[in-house]
């Protein structure tokens, strides 16, 4: 794994394949195809930014989620808006929100009886934009 730091430590649950294979020679690690150069190092993250990521990514993984966050990127809305705009029982977008908000993507604040809900981060919104427009585009 190239330009992997010590605290950037392989996921244990990655197949082996993912490694190196210690078992070829060195030159062969090193071989690139001819006229392609050499890549440079990308920048590395420690491994807690790396989890960290991966956790959000995992709290965004569920297609209610991702309605949730498509129907919060233009305005807040209370429970009972986002049962109505997306046709699903209100436990159940109780439970996406009780995930998202854990993971710190929405936020909710009480006005009276009503929870209004927003994003945390207009970041959020990108992420999930731009993983729907690639879909689309295929």
């Amino acid at each position: 794994m190239t330009g992997v730091t010590a605290d950037a430590i392989p996921d244990p649950s990655l197949p082996d394949s993912s490694l190196p294979d210690s078992s070829l020679p060195d030159s062969n690690l090193d071989e690139h195809s001819p006229g392609r150069p050499a890549p440079t190092p990308a920048a590395t993250r420690p491994r807690a930014t790396l989890v960290a990521a991966g956790e959000l990514l995992r709290a965004l993984s569920a297609p209610v989620r991702i309605a949730i966050v498509l129907q919060l990127r233009d305005h807040e809305r209370c429970v009972h808006e986002l049962v109505d705009a997306l046709g699903v029982t209100q436990p159940l977008i109780s439970q996406h929100l009780r995930v998202l908000k854990s993971a710190g993507v929405v936020d909710g604040e009480r006005h009276g009886r009503e929870v209004v809900y927003r994003l945390v981060d207009e970041h959020l919104s990108h992420i999930v934009v731009d993983a729907v427009t690639h879909v689309e585009e295929e």
